[in-house]
């Protein structure tokens, strides 16, 4: 059996692969595919929330990655510029429906605690409410602003991680994600005033 190839970091080498499908050999992508897809769907499924739309997405993300392959400049690994391919798809689909995003991925992101966990009678209609709100705000947040939270919440990348991903400076990285939060923030804010009045 042949031992794969490595990075330094000890991480498979995806070069010899994408060369031989370069030269024409199928099989090679199919190998690049089976290495990759379980990451990848699983990141997918964080970030959209259903299996069904998750696998989709990663089918037409490796068929996009399969005919840009020549495009592919290997500054980054491989799996990192595949992931923003599909994270492009994912977000361009987000946009023809409202965005699924928890309420405790929100409370984490933003430093809020924007739900009264009281038995009040209303709470569950309060709650849904509220989480409409929340839905709404992440999805007038602009795209890098939006993409930097998703990762850092939905991936739990580091900022190194995000920085590669996004082909960005890490200090980008920081000031793409306080906007987001602060942006969250501020359209928190009359709920918050809403509930200290009503105590």
């Amino acid at each position: 059996m042949v031992a794969t190839p490595r990075t330094a970091d000890g991480q498979p080498d995806d070069g010899p692969l994408i060369d031989a499908t370069l030269a024409g050999d199928s099989e090679a992508y199919g190998n690049l595919v089976r290495r990759h897809q379980e990451r990848l769907f699983q990141s997918l499924l964080r970030i959209t929330g259903s299996a069904e739309e998750a696998e989709d997405v990663a089918q037409e993300a490796f068929v996009q990655a399969f005919v840009k392959l020549e495009t592919f400049q290997r500054t980054a690994r491989f799996y990192t510029w595949l992931y923003r391919i599909a994270f492009n798809l994912a977000v361009s689909k987000s946009r023809k429906r409202r965005p699924r995003v928890s309420l405790s991925v929100v409370q984490e992101a933003s430093g809020l605690e924007p739900i009264d966990e009281g038995c009040a009678p209303d709470a569950p209609l309060a709650q849904g409410e509220r989480a409409e709100l929340l839905r709404e705000a992440i999805a007038e947040m602009a795209d890098d602003h939006r993409e930097v939270l998703l990762l850092r919440e939905f991936e739990g990348c580091d900022y190194q991680q995000i920085a590669e991903a996004l082909s960005v400076p890490v200090g980008t990285v920081r000031s793409r994600l306080f906007r987001a939060r602060m942006h969250l923030r501020e359209k928190l804010a009359p709920l918050l005033q809403e509930d200290m009045e009503s105590d």
